[in-house]
């Protein structure tokens, strides 16, 4: 029989923690989020007693499910606001349990409606969701209290991913659960002083022998970052793997796979289980060249018609990488610009500068690391996605006041 560190009484103190967090007023953060689709949440009489972050425009894309259990198992659907709709600015359909600003508790049942909610809307005619959610790509997670109710509810054949933050099981008579495990499964702890950390530890030395599986260890305690800006590192990091598994995103699943990983040898402690990056392979239906067709000149490059005209006071460009600048989305007071990165010759690392238009400044980056907010702004790689073959791509986004158009980008090696 193991000896649980988070005991019944200390999950006690664990709910008193997420308590008093519901109760704190959020960290001042940037109007929807950091992600490329600005984000907010809302309610619906069809599925009460919870709260839904959408993107504000809908992408052309289809929205993955994220169902989300709060710490403390609080009935506060927004406790943990900066964070989910960090997530779902980046094109997630999240749904919460609880109302906005709401009270009482919690059960990992509510999980379940948010999914069944969550398909039935993708279905239902006259819904703005209609054929806008992803059903195939399910993530149940939580933080403290509400990671057990994810553990719960990570058996659901709809669930494709479970994400656990800072919580582990209480018991060995739950350890059901995690034998029934089938699909990949990510820790976010923070921790050795996290109460929850050698729940955690535990449970990763009883999971199912060749299930893909991650933990990260962030030295921040049991309260995390949920309540800082855009939700902070654990938001970062948790959308990362969002992104990987339930959109297929190579490069973010590079921040979590290898002895070389993104997050490997940085502020995060990681282990890993059977984690396999599958590059992506070429699309069979790309038409072969006709022979016959005259090549053209490779020294006669052909304009893009979608490339700013660089400004000659830019520094130069050195030809090992390119970017692309693109305005995402633009409102009265602020826009979402991102920009591609391409590498011209084999990168360690690439330093972008962009040439804002006068009476724009950057609110806040993502993916890269910056320096400066007006005039000329440069965004070097962030620890994970600088590192790229002849070809590749990368990208990163920022989020601006004034007016994105008519700023001008340039790409060198770092």
């Amino acid at each position: 029989m193991r000896r649980r560190l988070l005991t019944r009484a200390g999950l006690t103190a664990a709910l008193a923690l997420g308590a008093l967090s519901a109760g704190l007023a959020p960290a001042a953060a940037a109007p929807g989020g950091s992600g490329p689709y600005p984000a907010d949440y809302s309610t619906s009489g069809s599925l009460p007693n919870h709260t839904i972050y959408l993107p504000v425009n809908l992408p052309n894309e289809r929205l993955p499910i994220v169902v989300w259990g709060n710490g403390g198992c609080s009935g506060n659907g927004t406790s943990q606001v900066n964070f989910l709709r960090e997530i779902a600015s980046h094109g997630f359909l999240v749904i919460a349990n609880g109302n906005p600003n709401g009270g009482g508790s919690t059960t990992s049942q509510m999980l379940t409606q948010s999914i069944d909610w969550a398909f039935s809307e993708n279905s239902r005619g006259g819904s703005a969701l209609n054929g806008r959610i992803d059903t195939s790509e399910v993530a149940v997670a939580g933080f403290s209290c509400g990671g057990l109710e994810a553990y719960a509810v990570a058996g659901d054949p709809r669930v494709t991913t479970t994400a656990i933050f800072s919580s582990g099981l209480l018991n060995d008579s739950d350890d059901w659960q995690l034998r029934r495990l089938d699909d990949p499964i990510a820790y976010f702890i923070g921790g050795p002083s996290d109460i929850a950390y050698g729940n955690a530890i535990d449970d990763w030395g009883k999971l199912p022998a060749g299930l893909p599986a991650f933990m990260g260890n962030l030295n921040v305690g049991h309260g995390g970052t949920y309540d800082q800006y855009n939700g902070g590192e654990f938001a970062r990091v948790g959308t990362l793997w969002f992104k990987w598994q339930l959109k297929g995103d190579v490069q973010a699943g590079r921040a979590f796979v290898g002895q070389n990983c993104g997050l490997c040898g940085t502020q995060w402690d990681v282990r890993q289980k059977n984690l396999v990056l599958e590059e992506p392979t070429p699309d069979p239906t790309t038409p072969t060249p006709d022979p016959t067709t005259p090549t053209p000149d490779p020294t006669t490059p052909t304009p893009d018609p979608t490339t700013p005209t660089p400004d000659p006071t830019d520094p130069p460009v050195d030809g090992a990488c390119t970017a692309t600048y693109t305005v995402a989305s633009q409102w009265g007071e602020g826009f979402v610009a991102n920009v591609d990165v391409t590498a011209g010759a084999s990168l360690s690392g690439w330093v972008v500068t962009v040439r804002l238009p006068n009476g724009s400044a950057v609110v806040g980056s993502w993916s890269s690391a910056q320096s400066g907010t007006s005039g000329t702004v440069t965004f070097g790689n962030a620890p994970w996605n600088g590192t790229l073959r002849q070809g590749e791509r990368t990208s990163f986004g920022f989020q601006g006041t004034g007016s994105g158009s008519g700023a001008t980008v340039s790409c060198a090696a770092a």
